[in-house]
């Protein structure tokens, strides 16, 4: 089944289509420790989950997006479990570190391979990424800052209906957590305004700020005088970022790294230290003279695009981040017509670390899909 027919399919047909696929078959052989899971495997938990979501007394209120969003949520929220699954020398339990982190790529994978739309695959990958914070906010230093952070990556309502069916959906033989630690997840986002919808602050200046600072304050106003704009793009080669930009600001100025390449002939595969130390040259002196102007690298990876973001922060500008991601397809195609075509190999081994951005890294940020 695609994408248009899961969003329509019953639960039960849902749980039959992925039984068949190897990522499924993985979470049936991965064993659970019997301390919080004595129900078994992680397939198994994953359907008590998923099952779970329709007792929810707030079930039959979701739109039919918000049912979604869910669904693969406790479908995809353990995925990553068959992958990080190991003893722990020291007290012999069966533990999973960084199963969520682990989690989120697979599924970015597995719905964009079955054709699920950029901005409902993001929403559902996050949400993977971050399932297990509810439980935990209780004993966090600031619990009303967490939930802030989170109401720009995720929704907190479907964050912690979601939490409710996870903690349902299993036979722990231990009570030291209860539905009461995560019912304290849902009165700090009510109390901070973004239950369910991001906080609202002062500015998306002091939003970009709020990310970018060890020991935020809520309620800061920042004054806001940027020195220059800067419009970073972002995407896989062949996705569309020269197009759109000659589209949508051909009156800017554009730092390429592939054109920075060609003139130092230097080849993608080769050393980039040259290519990196010209382009942040070029982008100090537009910079140091408040000339507005456009950053173009692939900047899929959270880290690479973070040294970008963090120059560009340092001298005051304004960040406007455009990532923009056609179905694979489409981008194999409009690579052929580049002037240096990118092998299809290396698009897909960058496809498989792709790490869109989010609204925490930025002032304004646009998704698009070709």
């Amino acid at each position: 089944m695609n994408w248009n027919q899961l969003q329509s399919a019953s639960l039960e047909s849902i749980i039959d289509w992925a039984a068949s696929h190897p990522w499924c078959k993985a979470m049936q052989a991965c064993a659970q420790d019997a301390k919080w899971h004595s129900e078994g495997d992680v397939w198994t938990h994953t359907q008590m989950v998923m099952h779970q979501l329709h007792e929810l007394e707030s079930w039959q209120d979701l739109s039919p997006h918000e049912q979604n969003v869910l669904v693969f949520t406790a479908l995809l929220h353990d995925v990553a479990k068959p992958l990080t699954t190991q003893i722990d020398p020291g007290t012999g339990n069966v533990v999973s570190p960084k199963h969520a982190l682990k989690g989120e790529q697979l599924a970015r994978t597995i719905l964009r391979d079955c054709g699920c739309d950029l901005a409902t695959r993001e929403e559902i990958a996050r949400m993977v990424r971050y399932h297990g914070r509810p439980v935990f906010v209780m004993h966090k230093n600031d619990p009303t800052r967490e939930v802030v952070r989170h109401s720009w990556l995720v929704n907190n309502r479907l964050l912690y209906l979601f939490a409710l069916a996870d903690f349902r959906g299993r036979d722990s033989h231990t009570n030291t957590r209860s539905e009461e630690d995560l019912h304290f997840w849902k009165i700090a986002a009510e109390e901070a305004h973004c239950y369910d919808q991001p906080y609202r602050f002062a500015s998306e200046h002091a939003r970009f700020l709020f990310f970018r600072q060890t020991n935020p304050n809520l309620h800061y106003v920042p004054h806001e005088n940027f020195s220059c704009h800067v419009t970073v793009m972002a995407g896989l080669p062949g996705s569309g970022k020269d197009r759109w930009l000659a589209q949508h600001k051909g009156d800017l100025p554009v730092v390429s790294l592939d054109e920075i390449r060609g003139d130092l002939m230097i080849d993608p595969t080769d050393n980039q230290g040259k290519v990196i130390q010209q382009a942040k040259a070029v982008c100090r002196r537009h910079l140091r003279t408040g000339n507005s102007f456009a950053f173009n690298a692939t900047n899929i990876m959270q880290m690479t695009r973070g040294r970008w973001l963090d120059l560009f922060a340092d001298y005051g500008a304004r960040i406007e981040l455009v990532y923009i991601e056609p179905p694979l397809e489409v981008i194999f195609q409009q690579n052929k017509a580049r002037d240096t075509v990118v092998p299809e190999s290396i698009i897909r081994r960058l496809a498989g670390k792709l790490e869109p951005p989010t609204w925490a890294e930025v002032h304004h940020l646009t998704l698009l899909e070709g």
